[in-house]
């Protein structure tokens, strides 16, 4: 996959992934994120673009553009949820469907879309880096591909985890921020619920996204995107 606002185009042969069968070689999917959205596959055409449903404004927003504050144990959120301090994210673990990936970071592009993870490297998540980080007060944003034109990529599996299950973001400040699974839902493309998932939140959130459904070789993109909605532990 590769991660936050764009799409693109595939090949013809038959190729079967962690998530099933899928007719062509899976190029770039489009999934909606920020301010039009994200292509969550990889591949290497990108010269095609599916529609995609539109986008809140400013899509779990937070002050990333201000210094973070210094680290204060006793700042919550909402519900109680301890705060973590803004600072990167840098490793990935999903130890129910064995992911453990590194971190590239996400802008929004020339074309005002936001761009992929590079389609080459499968074992690799890309976070919308102008959103707030893991672990941070909001809504934090991880995308990752289900797979590539080779083989299965990161996300394969993602559709495998159940309420309930945790995962854990290593950042750069040596703090690990550790998430329990509130729900995994699929949606299509054309109904892309925008202003539930990417919308701020008032306790440190994050959404996995990757593709999912059949891949639509005249829309060069496939049919759904496949959220996991979490809260910090």
């Amino acid at each position: 996959m590769s991660v936050p606002p764009s799409a693109p185009a595939p090949a013809d042969d038959d190729t079967t992934t962690g998530q099933g069968s899928r007719s062509g070689l899976m190029v770039l999917c489009a999934v909606a994120l920020l301010i039009l959205a994200v292509s969550l596959v990889g591949g290497n055409d990108t010269s095609a673009d599916s529609a995609r449903p539109p986008l809140p404004a400013h899509p779990g927003t937070t002050a990333s553009s201000a210094p973070s504050a210094p680290y204060a144990p006793s700042a919550t959120g909402a519900a109680g949820t301890a705060v973590l301090p803004r600072s990167k994210p840098v490793r990935l673990l999903i130890p129910e469907i064995s992911v453990d990936a590194p971190f590239t970071d996400l802008a929004i592009g020339d074309k005002g879309q936001l761009q992929p993870p590079p389609a080459g490297d499968t074992n690799l998540v890309g976070w919308y880096a102008k959103g707030a980080s893991p672990g941070e007060k909001g809504t934090s944003i991880i995308a990752g591909h289900v797979d590539t034109k080779t083989s299965a990529a990161v996300f394969a599996r993602l559709d495998q985890l159940d309420k309930g299950d945790k995962f854990r973001v290593e950042r750069a400040d040596g703090r690990a921020a550790t998430f329990v699974v509130d729900s995994l839902e699929t949606f299509a493309k054309d109904e892309f619920p925008s202003d539930r998932v990417y919308g701020d939140a008032d306790r440190p959130e994050v959404r996995l996204i990757t593709c999912a459904g059949d891949y639509d070789h005249k829309a060069k993109d496939y049919t759904d995107n496949l959220v996991v909605f979490a809260h910090l532990a």
